[in-house]
Parts: structure tokens; sequence; C-alpha cells
């Protein structure tokens, strides 16, 4: 008899153990959806500030590319089509690809270059989470450092951290460099001894860049990824932030600071509260990367605009400036999962 009641309380907790696992599995399995995105590389002009255009390879005719926004654990597809001249591939930055290595996007190493009028299908598993982002991998030096090649991969983790629930604005800068001597000469540039004269934050130089606008109050999140071939020293005026995340992964010990160098392929999410109305300058403190060409007061510089403080003082230089709601993607960051064009980012197509 105790052997029957010691079997039978064995195959009870078998029993257990197993709806417990099964309990356990599913929030998993309903977390994880699969998602189909198509993409293409169109040659492109943008303006990166007043005439200073430049032919780019744009993702979907755009500088930078869409915002690919998943959850940690997704199937993601992306159907890639070349439109442009040169080949091309895609590197999806920061995605570990286990069991997925042929997808990391990387020309005779992991796949042949996908050819002008070719097109190739990426299929991935999105982790781990974090603030990622994509680049071409072919001539990195050219197509990524100054073709504008680039755009934020953002995953959102399953178990968010207690800072980011936080979080009320949510914004994406992405950091590059041009050399206008390479303009429109596809195919060339991005060598030793290029002089970047050019500096942008998401495809565009100030003035021509947009306000980080906020409430007092607010939490935000600044999302920074280098996508250029320099390093940047970005300064915030009137605020300490909180250094909370280093290449998508939250810092055990997040620390303290009112300026962060952030160098080639680098991110860093800054958490900052906004509890000092005012206008306060953004800038890169390399202090040549505020230049455009060889004018002052452009390059890498934006503005916080509390809501709370007037507009209107006659020297403020965006007094009069049209504001053009997501630049930041801080208004595609509140849509569905997906994969969003910027109507604000879409260039002109080149035949």
């Amino acid at each position: 008899m105790p052997q029957k009641s010691t079997a039978f309380t064995a195959a009870s907790h078998l029993k257990n153990m197993a709806f417990v696992l099964a309990v356990l599995a599913a929030p998993t399995a309903s977390w994880a959806e699969k998602r189909t995105f198509d993409m293409t590389i169109e040659d492109t002009k943008i303006m990166l500030v007043d005439k200073q255009a430049f032919h780019t390879f744009a993702f979907n005719g755009q500088v930078p590319g869409p915002l690919i926004h998943v959850k940690e654990g997704d199937e993601v597809t992306v159907n890639v089509n070349n439109l442009t001249t040169l080949p091309h591939t895609i590197h999806w930055h920061g995605l570990l690809q286990k069991g997925s290595w042929r997808m990391d996007g990387v020309p005779d190493t992991t796949q042949a270059a996908i050819k002008p009028g070719d097109s190739f299908t990426y299929k991935f598993v999105a982790e781990p989470s974090g603030t990622m982002w994509y680049h071409c991998h072919v001539n990195v030096n050219e197509h990524a450092a100054m073709r504008g090649m680039w755009g934020p991969f953002i995953i959102d983790p399953k178990t968010p951290k207690p800072i980011e629930k936080k979080v009320t604005k949510d914004y994406i800068m992405m950091l590059s460099d041009w050399a206008s001597k390479w303009a429109f000469k596809p195919g060339y540039g991005g060598v030793p001894g290029d002089v970047f004269d050019y500096f942008t934050l998401n495809g565009k130089a100030f003035p021509d860049s947009q306000p980080l606008r906020v409430n007092k109050g607010d939490v935000v999140r600044l999302r920074l990824i280098g996508a250029g071939d320099l390093t940047h020293s970005i300064h915030i005026h009137g605020h300490v932030f909180l250094v909370a995340f280093k290449d998508g992964r939250p810092l055990p010990a997040p620390y303290e600071a009112d300026t962060i160098m952030v160098g080639p392929g680098e991110r860093y999410d800054l958490i900052l509260t906004m509890d000092n109305p005012g206008r306060w300058m953004v800038h890169d403190h390399v202090d040549s990367h505020t230049m455009n060409g060889d004018k002052p007061m452009g390059g890498l510089m934006t503005v916080i605009e509390y809501n709370e403080i007037s507009r209107d003082d006659p020297f403020y230089a965006w007094k009069d400036k049209v504001f053009e709601p997501d630049f930041y993607y801080e208004e595609s960051l509140k849509k569905p999962y997906g994969m969003h064009d910027a109507a604000v980012f879409k260039g002109q197509a080149i035949q």
C-alpha cells in the first residue's frame, strides 16, 4: 500500500509539474509573432541642409530607413529588392542570429551580395531586446558611412525594466557624417583622408533638424545610434541624464552624466526627467561637428523645447519653424508593431 501511495504521489507531482510548465510556456507562445516586411533599396537624393544634397542608396527611399519595431522573440522575414545599380546586403546590427548565421548580411561570408535588380529574403528571430539598427555591409566605408544605408530596429523586451515603464516620450537619434566631395559620385568615397564636412541627426543638419518638444514632468528615453564613421560627444544642456542601456543591454549600474561619447556602431539609451522648463541645446561637443561645410552654428545640433515656454523670442533661430512630427520616430514608436515609413525622411528618386 505505501508503494502504491508513493507511486500515486509521484504521478500527481509529475502532472502538476507538467501543468506549471505549460502555464509558464503559454505567455512566450502568445508573445512571439510572425512578421513579414518588404523593403526596397533605391537611388535617392536627400537634402542634408540648405542646398547641400547627397546621392543616397535609401531603404524604401528614405534616410534614415523605416523603423522596424517588433517584440523580443518575434519571427521576422524581410524581403529585400535592390533597385539600385550597385550590390548591397543588410546586416542586422546587434541581433545575435542564433541558428541563423546565414542571415547576418555580410557579403562573401554569409551570403552573396544582392545584385542590382535581384532580391533576397532574410529570416531570423528578433533577439536580444533593445535599441538595435540595420545597415548595408557592402563597402561599408561608402554605403553605410555616407550613403544613408541605415535605419533603426527596436526590439521591445518580454519583461521591461522598471525604468522603461516610466518613459512617456521615446526618441531615436541616428548620428552621421558626410563628405560633400563625394555627394554625387555613387560608388566612390569613404576612403582614408576624406574630409567630413557635414554632420547630421537623422539625416538633417541644424537648422533643418527638428526640436524635441516635451512637457514638464515627461520622462524621455533618448536612443542614440552611431551610424556614421566618426565619434560624437553628445552634450545636453540644463539636465542630467541617466545612462541606462548600452548596445541594447540594461546596465547593471546606470550612471548619471551630461555628456556621452558615441562611437561608430554604438548605441546608448539615455533617460531624462523633464524638470527644468526652458529651451535647451543638444549638440555634439566635438566643435567642428557643429558646422555646415565652412559655416558655423550647424551640424549635430537640436533644441529641447518645453511646451510651457513660448517660442516667439525674435532672436530664436526656430521662432518661425514649421514643426514636423516623427522626425525622431516619436510618432512611429507609438504605432502597432511593424515596419513604419516616415514621410519626413523621404527623398527624391534618382532615375
